[in-house]
């Protein structure tokens, strides 16, 4: 069992692996990488037998959305921690390290997320959730970084480790133990 599992789920996106499955690589010595393809029709499935023959490959033979896709696919990984990440999110050096050191140092946080900036404009935050989430009196959500269509620029004002209602499935890092005790995903 690995201690850290970065997990991508795929649907017809070769484009993005080939841009960003790099970074993914190249920023995460300290975790296994695995890829759950969701039934694509491109060539994706060959892309990463061709170019990363080191990556775990778990293909479904139909496309199973988002959450069934990450609940069925995750059953075939052990690991300590998952990270659930987007195929079209580019990481940096160390990207890793600060998130999985809050898990290791306090038993009581069961997932986190890390601070997300847009790709196309890197001075904002990314639009859906680049800093977690609460939820108001009226049970609407809303994202730290986000005023309804209004997006932050990036002061570092959203540096802390804060409690959040909800975390960005785009980069959710969680303890495996439990997603699984809670049943996974809601679908």
């Amino acid at each position: 069992m690995s201690k850290i599992a970065v997990v991508i789920l795929n649907w017809n996106g070769e484009k993005f692996l080939e841009e960003f499955l790099p970074s993914v690589i190249q920023h995460s010595p300290s975790a296994e990488v695995h890829v759950i393809d969701n039934a694509s029709t491109d060539d994706s499935v060959s892309f990463i037998r061709q170019n990363y023959p080191n990556i775990t490959l778990h293909i479904h033979t139909e496309n199973q959305g988002f959450c069934d896709g990450y609940n069925i696919g995750l059953l075939g990984i052990k690991s300590e921690y998952y990270v659930i990440l987007n195929s079209d999110i580019e990481v940096s050096d160390n990207w890793l390290e600060a998130p999985i050191q809050l898990l290791d140092n306090d038993n009581s946080i069961a997932a986190c997320q890390p601070k997300i900036l847009s790709y196309h404009e890197p001075n904002k935050l990314e639009y859906a959730g680049a800093a977690g989430g609460h939820i108001d009196a009226l049970a609407y959500p809303f994202c730290r970084g986000r005023i309804f269509t209004e997006i932050e620029e990036d002061h570092s004002t959203w540096d802390d480790t804060k409690e959040v209602f909800w975390a960005s499935g785009a980069c959710l890092i969680i303890r495996a133990k439990l997603f699984h005790e809670i049943g996974g995903f809601e679908s």
